[in-house]
């Protein structure tokens, strides 16, 4: 199936031929695995599909595997660039599962988009065995959420598989994150975390010209903090990767907008605008219809000289 409105991937059989074209979007592409996603043609989307009981927002929606290629479906059809499959919820205060739990949720829904769509694919993993899983199934992008911090193995079998990774930043893992929402200097301590991410992956064999980064917005940090890296987002571009901002339906979005987790759809659109505002590539949304939208004009506006 095609996807409706969203970036055109390269692939091996569509990579221009003439040297100055190839050299031209290979400056300006993410590269994963078998596709090549375009960085200037409009902000790339992330999809989320949750294939768990307890996600902050879509929890228990889609445990089934025909309730999560449904999604997937209509992901794909609103004009997902990315599906972020995760099978562990990651929400302030929650356990981790068992990397057999974790598999079992996750593994057939990859396999299954990976055969109807065509869409570029992510595991949202800490776990070695997870990603490797996954990416045989056709994943191309391992979204880490802990930066390489939780355990050894992402990085690695990321390298392997030639996947992209995207590493973001949290201070402790999410059962106690919100306990650690003290920093030096906020903008600076994030920047210098990732900075040891990325160049942890890199040394691994992670290709440098397939990560991206995430501030990590709601991991261990503060409504007010998250504010402070919204505006400040464009200093994160000091590290040379493109940024991914993951704001979609946040607590501090309704700690600013007075809203519950059933009304924050105008202030996560606030949130996308602002974030592509400031230098963000790519965004990981929930609601990808109407998110389209936001970033089709705030793109429009970043164009203007």
């Amino acid at each position: 199936m095609e996807r409706s409105e969203s970036n055109s991937q390269f692939t091996a059989d569509n990579i221009p031929n003439d040297n100055k074209a190839l050299t031209e979007n290979f400056n300006n592409i993410l590269k994963c695995g078998d596709a090549w996603l375009p960085l200037n043609q409009g902000t790339l989307i992330m999809g989320v599909l949750n294939i768990t009981p307890d996600s902050f927002y879509d929890g228990g929606r889609y445990l089934s595997p025909d309730a999560s290629l449904r999604q997937a479906e209509r992901l794909v059809n609103e004009g997902a660039d990315i599906i972020d499959v995760g099978g562990e919820s990651t929400r302030p205060g929650s356990e981790s599962v068992s990397e057999e739990e974790e598999l079992k949720r996750v593994i057939p829904v990859v396999r299954g988009i990976k055969k109807r769509f065509d869409v570029v694919i992510s595991i949202d993993t800490t776990k070695k065995k997870v990603a490797r899983e996954a990416l045989r199934e056709g994943a191309q992008i391992v979204n880490d959420i802990s930066g390489l911090r939780f355990g050894a193995g992402t990085a690695e079998t990321a390298a392997e598989f030639g996947a992209g990774m995207v590493l973001m930043h949290t201070p402790s893992r999410p059962k106690d994150m919100q306990n650690h929402t003290r920093y030096v200097s906020l903008i600076d301590d994030i920047i210098h975390s990732l900075e040891i991410s990325v160049r942890k992956a890199v040394e691994i064999g992670v290709d440098p010209d397939g990560i991206m980064i995430d501030p990590g917005f709601g991991f261990g940090k503060t409504a007010e903090q998250n504010l402070i890296i919204l505006k400040h987002l464009d200093r994160f571009r000091s590290l040379g990767k493109p940024v991914m901002i993951g704001t979609s339906n946040k607590s501090f979005i309704g700690s600013a907008t007075g809203t519950d987790i059933d009304s924050r759809s105008e202030g996560t659109a606030a949130t996308v605008a602002i974030g592509i505002l400031n230098g963000a590539a790519a965004v990981r949304v929930h609601d990808v219809g109407r998110m389209k939208k936001v970033c089709r004009l705030a793109d429009a506006v970043a164009r203007i000289s």
